[in-house]
């Protein structure tokens, strides 16, 4: 399962390295880019902290459920190690 996800990981990198250059070759940069969508460095910084302001408090709630049932189904398993096919 990590191996996926690494694999998952490194892929999206390349392709965001590959994309990058190409939109740098044709003169693109971040700046433009977040003008055109009349967003400035501060008002990048605080929609990201108000995301988090948002998230952070769901995603503990929702462990105080998820992380015992998920404890429950490990220790539940039959004994024994398990097939990667």
């Amino acid at each position: 399962m990590f191996e996926s996800l690494l694999r998952t990981v490194v892929k999206i990198a390349v392709a965001s390295l590959i994309v990058g250059t190409i939109l740098a070759h044709f003169g693109i940069t971040i700046d433009m880019l977040a003008k055109e969508f009349g967003l400035s460095s501060e008002r990048l910084y605080e929609l990201v902290r108000q995301m988090f302001a948002w998230a952070l408090p769901n995603m503990l709630l929702g462990a105080l459920v998820i992380l015992p049932i998920w404890l429950i189904a490990y220790l539940m398993r039959p004994p024994g190690g398990q097939s990667s096919e």
